[in-house]
């Protein structure tokens, strides 16, 4: 069977559409026509070249769609079902997944990071040679061959544009917030970032109670937005924005803080906004090369706590059900942050939109 998909095959360069072969699902494996796929800064550091990756490769690690065949042995999922797809394919049974950490499973991290399927091959080809698939998905494509554990079967009547969001944006930044810093009603939350995970941590805060809840941007139109998905004050980022936070907070720093952007300056500036005794909650992804400078001695007297957050922390099997839920209750908007649909060979317009900030999330849409 032949498609078409947004490929990259070097870095500091466009994508490009391009007619790929694709194989059917072997054991294990599920064959997603795609519907949605969002459009992720994480994306951006492999064409920015700040991240090593295997070429030809289709990126795209957020996504929904409708299965169209499954492989032996598939009984997570039929045909005909609406899935979300996860980057993150939690086997269930490994030494995280059985301490209720599936966000750092690493039964399948290997291959996954290798670009190919659980058997070290691909199910792709472009002009005879393999194409390699970014986090297990690839969902820049009209159709994706990945492992059953990637695909989690939600309710048919949620639009799929929506469903997508849930497999990166919504889990990460609302699991961020919910989960990994564990918010508290009453406690104080700075947000660093007002991006697709920035906003769902905001979000993520009011449905924990938080207040007030500070966004942090440097541009000046995310901040309406902001508010509408329960910010109670929004902030410029720049040199001020420490001291305006501790007032505030009564002077202390926030309760949380919270890095979405993955920009080592803005981790340090959200490690100087916390109180003592604080959490520093970082979740946007840095460069591979990247480095934050932290004080030993400060973190050390003060008691300030820094967090990874992986995923938000969520199980996918569990939680895409819940965040789909909360959507369908209206407690979380997940429509508001598609501000922005596209085809996909609108997909270079649709990064160059992102990278302005121009958008909530944009989507595109097969």
């Amino acid at each position: 069977m032949q498609m078409q998909a947004a490929m990259l095959t070097e870095a500091h360069s466009p994508f490009k559409i391009e007619t790929i072969d694709i194989d059917p699902p072997k054991a294990g494996e599920v064959l997603v026509k795609m519907a949605a796929a969002g459009i992720c800064h994480s994306d951006w550091h492999l064409v920015a070249g700040k991240a090593p990756f295997p070429a030809p490769i289709i990126l795209g690690h957020e996504g929904s769609g409708i299965i169209e065949a499954v492989g032996a042995g598939v009984k997570r999922v039929k045909p005909g079902d609406h899935v979300t797809l996860s980057w993150k394919a939690c086997c269930g049974e490994c030494f995280y997944c059985q301490q209720d950490q599936p966000a750092i499973c690493d039964a399948h991290a290997a291959e996954i990071n290798a670009g190919l399927m659980s058997d070290g091959t691909a199910r792709m080809r472009w002009r005879g040679e393999r194409v390699y698939i970014l986090g297990g998905l690839g969902t820049f494509a009209e159709y994706a061959v990945v492992r059953q554990e990637s695909v989690v079967p939600i309710r048919k009547d949620v639009p799929l544009a929506v469903a997508a969001l849930v497999g990166c944006a919504v889990s990460t930044g609302v699991g961020a917030a919910i989960y990994t810093a564990e918010v508290r009603p009453g406690q104080s939350v700075a947000v660093f970032g007002a991006g697709g995970v920035g906003l769902n941590i905001i979000q993520g805060a009011a449905l924990c109670g938080a207040d007030p809840i500070i966004a942090v941007d440097a541009n000046s139109n995310k901040m309406e937005i902001a508010r509408d998905f329960g910010a109670t004050h929004c902030l410029m980022s720049d040199d001020s924005v420490v001291a305006e936070i501790q007032k505030l907070s009564e002077g202390r720093g926030a309760d949380h803080c919270f890095e979405s952007v993955g920009i080592p300056a803005l981790q340090e500036t959200a490690i100087a906004a916390v109180r003592p005794g604080g959490i520093v909650t970082l979740v946007g992804i840095t460069p591979q090369d990247a480095g934050t400078t932290i004080l030993g001695q400060v973190i050390t007297v003060s008691e300030r706590k820094i967090r990874g957050s992986a995923y938000g922390s969520v199980n996918p099997t569990r939680d895409f059900h819940l965040f789909l839920d909360l959507y369908q209750a209206g407690k979380l908007k997940l429509e508001e942050l598609v501000t922005q649909r596209y085809r996909l060979d609108e997909i270079n317009e649709a990064y160059a939109s992102m990278l302005t900030g121009g958008v909530a999330r944009g989507v595109i849409v097969f």
